[in-house]
């Protein structure tokens, strides 16, 4: 079983080099033979998507498998139409591979370029989620990078299925290399991927907590993600409440069971007796469990028909629900905010709901997030809605790529030195010649083509 990873593995490594140099042309052709082959496949899509669902409704059933899990499965033909749009509008995106960053005259003929480039072959380990499948391949092949996937058992047959169409289409175009994309599917090749670094560029992890830390503590391969999503929303004294109602609703219940929704909301004591019962009341409406402080528990505990209130524990403020749960604290000061969001969150997205300027340019300034929103939801933190035109994760890290990661995350850069015969002895010694080091505005295209 080992030797065959190491041979799928290897067989994607060395294809990662010529897929590197594909055309952009090619490149768009094989995407919109992606989005077709999806749109000509829902019913064998579905079909597949439904038998995960049974299954995993059993092992929910069994306390073995969480609601969360069960929402991120499941697809519907809305969701392959997000899935479709989400490849064309990678098409639609500028080709990044082989651009110039920057050029520097030398001297007098000897020019240096930082270029763009794939970073190789990219490993995506994932549960649930079968749109992580066709977001990822169309980032990673209109950068050049070749990818290895290994979906959770729980979505197996929607993955295959997916997977499979994705890349018959693909490989189907002319002028695209075969052996790029590479499909994994038992749990013990996970292990096996994470020893791989001879091989292996990057890990991206899409899961639980757990998992994402069982990857970033198990490999040598550079990890791009983020463990937690424990994101909070300040409602400040001086809020424009109807925002906040608004912002602190779709922020909770608009999707619950992922990274970038609210688990703690944070409420000025000022307004709290304001705010607080109604935004109660629109929470209750939807299900949603409150885990109060003492303030706030004493607030809410006045009202009758609230269905689910409980007291906060200390192990709640760092605690990721992905479910209709939600902390909330009343708080002083925005400084107590941000001193409670830096202590307790995990860089993720932090919201302030505020209408003086003052507080909001402190608050971008002082909360360490990788999103940091003004008067929005903290919902909005995805690569799609950030018009990444997909996303292959968010990352908290502050090297490489942070936030809502597309394109600009699969990529990395070169250097290329054009020469005429120059030699480094040329520049020693008493009679050295001096490096003009001067800016050019070029493309290394036509350096190399003049060369």
């Amino acid at each position: 079983m080992v030797l065959e990873i190491e041979e799928k593995v290897i067989e994607a490594k060395k294809a990662s080099i010529i897929l590197a140099s594909v055309s952009t042309d090619t490149k768009n052709e094989a995407l919109e033979a992606m989005a077709q082959a999806l749109d000509d496949n829902r019913d064998k899509i579905l079909e597949a998507n439904q038998k995960d669902i049974e299954a995993a409704e059993k092992l929910k059933r069994k306390g073995e498998l969480s609601q969360a899990l069960v929402d991120r499965l499941k697809v519907s033909d809305s969701k392959i139409s997000g899935m479709i749009d989400g490849i064309r509008d990678v098409i639609k995106l500028e080709d990044p591979v082989g651009k110039t960053i920057d050029a520097l005259e030398l001297d007098q003929g000897l020019e240096l370029y930082q270029v763009s480039c794939p970073i190789g072959l990219i490993g995506v380990i994932f549960e649930a989620r079968p749109d992580v499948v066709p977001q990822v391949m169309s980032l990673c092949l209109k950068s050049g990078n070749a990818t290895i996937f290994k979906g959770g058992s729980e979505a197996l047959n929607s993955n295959r299925v997916i997977f499979d169409l994705l890349n018959e289409a693909a490989e189907s175009t002319k002028g695209m290399t075969s052996g790029a994309f590479q499909l994994m599917e038992t749990r013990e090749e996970v292990n096996d991927i994470l020893s791989m670094d001879a091989y292996i560029d990057l890990l991206i992890p899409r899961g639980s907590n757990a998992f994402v830390k069982y990857m970033q503590d198990n490999t040598k391969i550079p990890v791009l993600g983020h463990a937690d999503g424990i994101c909070h929303v300040y409602v400040d004294d001086e809020a424009d409440l109807s925002k906040a109602y608004e912002v602190c609703f779709d922020s909770k219940v608009q999707y619950p069971a992922v990274c970038n929704a609210m688990e703690t909301l944070l409420i000025n004591a000022e307004i709290a007796e304001k705010f607080l019962p109604k935004m109660a009341r629109m929470y209750d409406d939807a299900g949603v469990q409150m885990r109060c402080d003492e303030t706030s528990f004493e607030i809410l505990g006045q009202i009758d028909f609230l269905k689910s209130i409980a007291r906060a524990i200390e192990d709640d403020w760092r605690t990721e629900y992905n479910d209709l749960t939600l902390s909330i604290k009343i708080v002083e000061s925005m400084d107590e905010a941000i001193e409670h969001i830096n202590n307790y969150g995990s860089h993720h997205t932090d919201a302030i709901i505020t209408e003086n300027d003052l507080k909001k340019k402190k608050f971008t300034e002082l909360i360490d997030s990788s999103s940091v929103m003004l008067n929005a939801s903290t919902r909005f933190a995805d690569g799609f809605r950030y018009g990444k035109g997909a996303e292959v994760g968010i990352s908290t890290n502050k090297i490489h790529a942070r936030g809502p990661v597309g394109m600009e995350g699969l990529l990395i850069y070169k250097y290329i030195l054009v020469g005429n015969g120059d030699k480094v002895a040329d520049y020693a010694g008493p009679d050295a010649k001096k490096f003009t080091h001067r800016k050019l505005n070029k493309k290394v295209g036509d350096a190399v083509s003049r060369k």
